[in-house]
């Protein structure tokens, strides 16, 4: 046996919708007036259902973004400790990039974690403001097929935005740098700040901050992935024994390079590579010293000052600058006028 639904009450409905709120019915069954019901329905029930979506939207952001750091901190801990590279050590070589894990490694999981914390909290917040339009009686229908006209027109006029947004996935992807890195990005060039899907903040040795969309960056040159070289080419005089020159360079680095704290920062025995060039101006000596990476500058700036003290030291000589003109005064005759 069936039981027919009663129908709502076409009064009820005029005052609180198809789906009448519990403090809408509750003011109508009690005074029996449309106008009552629609002000209580107005003052009560649409704000009371709005801050409840968005003190869940709010609290749902703020659990993600902690999952997401709790998720990014174990990854980064697991590098640290060496799980994962006792991990990799059992993984067949195919399935392994060059990459060993290390505080690099730490450093790519940090730049994802951010942008995917910010990329979580823009979904929530949107998904929050729909519901929240929902729930002031606006309909969604014709506001959907609009904003899907105005995204059609704005695909064709922010080519560019969708540009860098995929350039920063794959960057990001890649592992191309991340936040701390050196990088040299063709017309700016400095220590990356912060990454995003758009752009990159990088702040170069003048303390300018430059913001790059990431869809204008053509070609990157990291120099703080895996490890770096201190480079110097050091100019002599053309009458310079070069075979001493270059075993005081020696001395001098194996012995820079082996006192604290440029000790920690060196991963390989300095190198003298001999004569780099031969030109007008001298001869062009060239010491490498392989060391972690950012530390490049740091070891090339003690090398520079203890290569400068050994050659004064040994009575080898530089080159004075181009467009210096020594003169040299005349010799004095033994009674003391100058000689013809």
């Amino acid at each position: 046996m069936l039981i027919a639904a009663s129908a709502p009450d076409p009064s009820l409905v005029d005052a609180c919708g198809e789906q009448p709120g519990t403090a809408c019915r509750f003011v109508y069954d009690h005074t029996s007036t449309q106008w009552l019901a629609k002000v209580v329905d107005f003052l009560v029930a649409r704000p009371l259902k709005i801050i409840v979506i968005v003190v869940v939207a709010w609290l749902l952001a703020k659990l993600t973004r902690r999952l997401i750091r709790r998720f990014a901190a174990e990854l980064v801990g697991s590098v640290q400790s060496g799980r994962l590279r006792k991990a990799r050590s059992h993984a067949p070589s195919v399935l392994l990039s060059q990459q060993q894990p290390s505080l690099r490694s730490a450093a790519r999981t940090e730049t994802i974690s951010q942008v995917l914390q910010n990329l979580a909290t823009a979904i929530i917040w949107t998904f929050a403001a729909v519901y929240v339009l929902a729930a002031l009686g606006l309909s969604l229908g014709p506001l959907i097929a609009g904003a899907g006209i105005v995204g059609v027109a704005l695909g064709f006029g922010a080519q560019s935005l969708v540009k860098d947004f995929l350039s920063g996935m794959f960057m990001l992807v890649e592992d191309q740098y991340g936040v701390g890195d050196v990088i040299d990005v063709g017309e700016a060039s400095g220590t990356v700040e912060a990454v995003s899907l758009r752009t990159t903040r990088i702040r170069d040795v003048n303390g300018t901050v430059w913001h790059v969309p990431n869809g204008e960056i053509q070609r990157v040159g990291n120099k703080s992935q895996q490890w770096a070289r201190a480079l110097l080419d050091i100019l002599v005089a053309h009458d310079t024994d070069v075979d001493r020159a270059n075993a005081v360079l020696k001395e001098v680095a194996d012995r820079v390079t082996a006192q604290a704290p440029l000790v920690t920062d060196v991963l390989e025995e300095p190198e003298v590579w001999g004569v780099e060039n031969l030109a007008p101006e001298g001869i062009t000596l060239r010491l490498v010293v392989k060391t972690r990476p950012g530390a490049q500058w740091t070891v090339m700036r003690a090398l520079r000052i203890a290569i400068q003290e050994a050659f004064t030291a040994e009575g080898i000589k530089m080159p004075p600058v181009a467009g210096t003109v020594t003169v040299q005064a005349p010799s004095a005759s033994p009674a003391g006028r100058p000689q013809d």
